[in-house]
């Protein structure tokens, strides 16, 4: 399966995450019977966001960005120590232990690193204020992204939002390579993929138009979906 762009990704995907939703009996309330939030639509910006909208408008909910940071090993930063998000006013970071272990990391090259990375993560709240994610306080939480090779960047996100309290995680995506699923159903996510090549070397392969977006692209499509503290109709299947 190719898709023509992200958006043609997220229309497709929307049905498949609504049909494993009933399937499991997981229900898509905005807010629950005890007042607390009720399920969370979280993209990873920037190339979760355009997959992520006709979902949230498929189930009836509003979109956020789940803005997460990897903690990469100094002078080997394409290598996670850990990661960090921002959720709600807070930051949540977990830690790769094994990482840790290996590499003899101190916790003063620790927190040099999580302090850069927070930065970067204020940064980018500002850019998306109003969008963002909110603790889910047990609620599930569906995260989204154009695609997984690693699944690095995913594990990290569902790692955070556990962090943060989330409930059921359901990890959404249009392609997967088949060891970046088993990854994380083995750490009891909930997977949703449309397809999985026996060989994928790259996400953009199964795109036609699979440009970079930016920050203003990310803004542009997140206030065509709703303005910050809109009230989108109640859920819809």
């Amino acid at each position: 399966m190719r898709f023509h762009d992200r958006a043609h990704a997220g229309r497709l995907l929307a049905d498949r995450v609504a049909s494993v939703l009933q399937d499991k009996g997981i229900g898509n309330e905005r807010i629950r019977d005890d007042g607390t939030p009720g399920m969370q639509v979280l993209a990873l910006p920037r190339g979760g966001v355009p997959v992520g909208l006709p979902i949230a408008e498929r189930l009836g909910l509003p979109l956020r960005v789940l803005l997460v940071r990897k903690l990469g090993l100094p002078g080997h930063r394409e290598l996670a120590m850990g990661a960090v998000a921002m959720i709600g006013d807070r930051s949540f970071s977990v830690a790769n232990e094994d990482v840790l272990r290996t590499y003899r990391i101190d916790e003063e090259t620790w927190d040099e690193v999580l302090a850069d990375e927070q930065a970067e993560l204020e940064r980018r709240a500002a850019r998306f204020a109003g969008w963002t994610a909110a603790e889910p306080a047990g609620a599930p939480v569906i995260v989204i992204d154009d695609g997984l090779a690693t699944g690095a960047t995913m594990r990290a996100a569902v790692g955070s939002v556990r962090a943060a309290g989330a409930g059921p995680v359901i990890a959404a995506v249009p392609v997967a390579s088949g060891h970046a699923i088993a990854a994380l159903e083995e750490d009891g996510v909930l997977v949703c993929c449309l397809t999985v090549p026996a060989r994928l070397i790259a996400v953009g392969e199964s795109y036609r138009d699979f440009h970079q977006l930016t920050d203003d692209e990310v803004a542009t499509l997140l206030q065509t979906h709703e303005r910050p503290g809109s009230d989108p109709d109640p859920g819809r299947w």
